[in-house]
């Protein structure tokens, strides 16, 4: 009995017996290429990850033109970069991975493949691959084509924005992972991003900037899990943010990814709630 509790609730822990101890790459393009199978047979997840960050990207511009950018040093442009980041992280990685990872324990094919060659990190980053592959390249297309037609010109500091990018896909993917664990179903998984999505909707600026915020206000959101990578991406071409202000918004993007990681170590499971 308590070999079957550990198996079905304990990721990541250490291989035995015949499961591999390292990662190996070859394991993981397999996996990957049957996920991407899946993914694109399943027109309404496709449409949610490719076509719907691009429709609330016009909002996200609709939005940025009726706000009152005065005074703030931003843009339209530097306000709605970040903002279809922000959509594509929440849509194609976040909420298409909650599905992800549901459908496939409901399968028991999470299962069946724990008791194979592949360890748990090969197993759940496998199933986020094909996701993750089209978020970053999602991304890329909006912000070069936002860049030339919004003219912006290219990013003052690429850096933070590579680290918004890396650090935003990396807390999305264990955030799926950690709401897959409390979603019982996969008709529940359509409903499980909501909080985080009205959440960032609302306070991380992906619509309305935090710069037009009361202080105290745009102070709370500050630590909400998406507005350090907003934050981030849009100092990349704004250089608004300090030296403190960019430790602090990797500080919080670091902590949410890692409290979500510890969820999804203690609470993740591999089998069907029965």
């Amino acid at each position: 009995m308590s070999t079957t509790s550990a198996t079905t609730t304990n990721p990541l822990k250490p291989a035995g017996g015949g499961r591999a101890r390292t990662l190996s790459p070859r394991r993981i393009r397999a996996l990957a290429r049957a996920e991407l199978t899946l993914l694109v047979r399943n027109r309404s997840s496709l449409f949610v990850a490719l076509l719907l960050p691009l429709v609330l990207t016009f909002s996200t511009k609709t939005a940025a033109e009726q706000a009152d950018l005065s005074g703030t040093g931003l843009s339209v442009g530097t306000t709605v970069l970040p903002g279809s980041v922000g959509m594509v992280l929440l849509f194609a990685v976040y909420s298409n991975l909650i599905g992800v990872y549901v459908a496939r324990r409901e399968e028991l094919v999470l299962k069946r493949l724990r008791t194979g060659e592949a360890n748990d990190v090969e197993i759940l980053g496998a199933a986020a691959l094909p996701s993750v592959v089209i978020g970053l390249i999602q991304s890329a297309v909006l912000l070069i084509g936002g860049a030339l037609l919004l003219d912006v010109g290219v990013p003052s500091r690429p850096d933070l924005l590579v680290a918004g990018l890396l650090l935003g896909t990396l807390m999305m993917v264990t955030l799926a992972a950690a709401s897959a664990a409390v979603t019982r179903t996969a008709e529940l998984a359509q409903l499980t991003p909501m909080p985080l999505m009205l959440a960032t909707f609302a306070g991380s600026g992906l619509f309305v900037p935090l710069e037009v915020f009361p202080d105290t206000l745009a102070e709370v959101c500050r630590w909400l899990p998406m507005t350090p990578v907003t934050d981030l991406l849009r100092g990349a071409w704004t250089e608004q943010l300090s030296g403190l202000e960019t430790l602090r918004a990797l500080a919080v993007a670091a902590g949410w990814t890692a409290l979500a990681g510890y969820a999804l170590r203690k609470r993740f499971r591999w089998e069907p709630r029965r």
